[in-house]
């Protein structure tokens, strides 16, 4: 057992896993990286935004050490589309554009070898192609190591779990439980090959600048669940998602909501020309804050989508990802300087995640995902009610202003009375404020 133990084991090598294990290694600490796919990133999907501030926390300037960046995003835009029209609004400015950025487009497959690379770097052993099955407890219900189909058992003082939403060993070993189809969402996503210059034209780009677009709308068959496109340097990142339950309820499949999205005269033109080079589907936890498991406990800590950190609202999980394995990294470091690795020692990550906008912000959001699953006309029917009556209200006729302001609000009545849309604002304010 001794020629096998480290001081810290990680499972997973996505950007939560790689960030605890860079904070570790950085700091002396012995650490071995399991990952099951053929290399960081080939198991992981995401929409592609990274947000600077969380990473900047780990892993310093990396946008000035080579890290495999896309396009800074300077342009954010919210389109709640018709069936033939798009109302609009967004924001929109060039201090994104410099140094030290906002946010970036990011490719996964890129970013997550050089995440890794930054572990391995500081001292890291990664050992991919290599399944975590199982943990190892003693006696006392402490953790103390992995069972892995390759490599045998290997033992270690504390052992984070960064799996992502497909926690296998976590499940199993009872950490977590598994995720049903109320607190998961799929995603798909496609990557369109366009030359920069076409991109630059019909996003209103020039070289150096990014755009993100999310998209609402009657594509979502009422289901909560939305669109997005993404600027890389040459490529587009394309996708949508939607609660699996919605999905099931339905029977729409994710990949027609997708061609749905892509035909619709506002998104067609976008992408008019381009060729797919990659199809992929991920799943995305969507969990109420009451139901996040208890991150920590004898000799182990959850990070990332294992425990279910994914702001829903404003699209955002790698950069939880990434502060929650560095906040589990550090916590880790602490234990080990005091050779005490129980729940009391590690219930340190607890606190630094209680003190940090990543509980702080899902805090605040914890009856968003109830709301949306119980309010879906968000996601259609307010959307299709907005583009009516922005048409109507623009239409040039022999009409007064008068009459077709009244005309509007009695088919907006027909649509949705209007004792139904002050609930629903009711309720929108009671759920958010």
């Amino acid at each position: 057992m001794e020629d096998e133990k480290f001081d810290a084991i990680v499972v997973g090598a996505g950007p939560a896993g790689s960030a605890a294990a860079y904070t570790m290694a950085k700091a002396g600490m012995s650490v071995v990286v399991f990952e099951r796919g053929d290399y960081p990133g080939a198991k992981n999907v995401m929409g592609g935004v990274l947000f600077r501030e969380a990473v900047e926390g780990v892993f310093g300037k990396f946008w000035e050490e080579g890290a495999p960046l896309e396009r800074p995003v300077v342009d954010q835009r919210l389109w709640m589309l018709g069936q033939e029209s798009v109302v609009t609004a967004g924001f929109r400015t060039q201090a994104f554009a410099a140094p030290p950025y906002n946010a970036f487009t990011v490719l996964r497959a890129q970013l997550d070898p050089w995440f890794a690379k930054q572990a391995e770097d500081a001292g890291a052993y990664l050992i991919t192609e290599t399944q975590v099955t199982d943990l190892v407890f003693d006696d006392t219900g402490r953790v103390i190591g992995v069972r892995t189909g390759r490599e045998g058992d290997l033992f270690a003082d504390v052992v984070i779990m960064a799996e992502g939403i497909n926690a296998f060993a976590t499940v199993k070993a009872g950490l977590r439980r598994d995720f049903t189809m109320e607190n998961a969402a799929l995603a798909v996503k496609e990557i369109h090959a366009l030359p920069p210059e076409t991109i630059n034209d019909r996003f209103n780009l020039r070289d150096g600048e990014g755009a993100t677009i999310l998209l609402l709308g009657e594509f979502s068959h009422d289901m909560m669940g939305s669109g997005f496109i993404y600027t890389n340097r040459d490529t587009l990142s394309v996708g949508v998602g939607a609660i699996v339950s919605h999905l099931v309820e339905t029977k729409v499949r994710p990949n027609d909501v997708l061609d749905e999205m892509k035909k619709h005269p506002a998104v067609q033109p976008l992408l008019a020309g381009s060729e797919i080079k990659e199809y992929s589907a991920h799943l995305i936890p969507e969990v109420k804050y009451s139901e996040l498991p208890r991150p920590y406990g004898d000799g182990y800590m959850l990070v990332g989508d294992t425990a279910g950190y994914v702001n829903f609202l404003f699209q955002e999980g790698c950069n939880l990802a990434i502060a929650s394995g560095g906040m589990a990294g550090r916590a880790a470091v602490e234990a080990w300087e005091r050779k005490d690795y129980s729940a009391a020692s590690l219930s340190t990550y607890q606190q630094k995640l209680d003190d940090s906008f990543v509980l702080q912000d899902l805090y605040e959001l914890r009856n968003g995902p109830a709301f949306f699953r119980n309010h879906r006309e968000f996601f259609g029917i307010y959307p299709r009610m907005l583009n009516q009556a922005a048409e109507d209200l623009l239409t040039v006729s022999g009409l007064s202003k008068k009459t077709v302001g009244m005309s509007i609000l009695r088919d907006l009545h027909r649509q949705r009375p209007f004792w139904r849309v002050g609930k629903d604002m009711f309720d929108a304010v009671r759920a958010f404020i």
